[in-house]
């Protein structure tokens, strides 16, 4: 199969989405590698390394109108609309529900779209989960930059030090992200409460952290309570392929420390803050009302060597199931791919993505049940 890996033209995207190891693995298996050039350079891999692993270096042209099956990181932007056709397969993060421009587009070309996000099977997201942990923590990262006075914050350290306290930090959401922001944030000495809707999730978290974390069960009156004392508040929620529900809305703002930061790395699919809008590395922070919001869309993005290999990783299983049988065949040897299918012959097939845009068209109720 003709595989090509473009470089991510997404503002302050460096990641690209096949390391020069993985473009070998599939050289070796006797499939066409095209890498465009300088697509890894920002990742730290040169043009060098993927002629070594097998691959032709190309231009973007080539890349796209040659190519089966592309491998990105991000969902392709508007200037790439016009490379989407009917017999490509494309497989790359998407987050369709909060797109429609991108979806409608998709659906005019005929594209099929497979998304990392909701790709799912027996262990849970096993494409979003790497990049959720590189998101949570680099979550903790920008509260303790954004609590520093360089960094627009009132000048207070996230640990505290002794006779003085820590910051408080405020995690939504119990899963991979927020996890993983909990974890770094308390090996910085910070105080931590998570806030998760799930009984199930809670007891794991009370036997992951013991009394190191406050575990507290959501819901309105808690996520009141809790913000009127935080410093930093993560926004950490997931709904797989469906638009982030707002569990903070502007009437919240009132309730927060004029010097509290909320950090919002649902973004992508939409933001878990009503008051959020997705801001890059350039630009990180804006304010509302005084309070200041740190919503960098595509956060994995600032450490890119780690992040590439992390996606390859876990990405290259299912690009070498897609390019050995082909996407038909795939998708019936594979349910997890299966779940990861978004768009198909001009038609939704995720629930989720359909519920969002509810007028475009979709395949039949029982097709979208199964894909999701």
């Amino acid at each position: 199969m003709r595989i090509s890996v473009v470089t991510e033209i997404k503002p302050q995207e460096a990641r690209v989405g096949l390391s020069p190891a993985g473009a070998a693995d599939l050289t070796r298996r006797g499939h066409d590698v095209r890498v465009q050039v300088g697509a890894g350079a920002a990742s730290g891999f040169s043009d060098d390394q993927y002629r070594l692993a097998g691959a032709t270096l190309v231009s973007q042209a080539e890349a796209w109108h040659s190519a089966e099956l592309l491998v990105k990181v991000k969902e392709p932007i508007e200037a790439e609309y016009e490379f989407l056709r009917s017999d490509l397969t494309l497989f790359t993060y998407l987050h369709l529900a909060a797109d429609r421009p991108l979806t409608e587009a998709l659906l005019n070309a005929g594209t099929s779209a497979i998304a990392y996000e909701t790709v799912q099977d027996a262990t849970g997201l096993p494409l979003l989960t790497p990049m959720s942990e590189i998101a949570g923590r680099l979550a903790a990262h920008a509260a303790a930059r954004g609590m520093a006075r360089p960094g627009g914050g009132p000048g207070v350290l996230l640990g505290g030090v002794p006779g003085v306290p820590p910051c408080r930090v405020v995690v939504i959401g119990g899963g991979v992200v927020g996890t993983q922001a909990a974890l770094l944030a308390l090996g910085m000495q910070a105080e931590v409460t998570i806030l998760d809707t799930s009984a199930h999730r809670i007891r794991q978290l009370n036997d992951l952290f013991g009394a190191r974390a406050r575990i507290v069960m959501s819901d309105a009156a808690a996520v009141d309570a809790e913000l009127a004392g935080a410093d930093v508040v993560i926004g950490a929620v997931l709904v797989p392929g469906r638009a982030t529900p707002k569990v903070l809305l502007r009437e919240h703002l009132g309730l927060l420390k004029p010097s509290a930061l909320l950090i919002d790395v649902a973004i992508d699919q939409g933001g878990a803050f009503e008051t959020s809008h997705p801001t890059t590395y350039e630009h990180p922070i804006f304010s509302v009302d005084g309070i200041r919001h740190y919503c960098v869309a595509n956060m994995p993005g600032g450490v890119p060597q780690t992040a590439t290999r992390a996606l390859t990783n876990a990405t290259l299983p299912y690009v070498r199931r897609l390019a050995d049988l082909g996407l038909d065949a795939a998708l019936r040897a594979d349910p997890s791919l299966q779940s990861g299918l978004n768009i198909r012959a001009g038609r939704i097939t995720h629930a989720g993505v359909a519920e969002a845009h509810p007028d475009l068209p979709a395949a039949t109720a029982e097709s979208v049940a199964a894909a999701a």
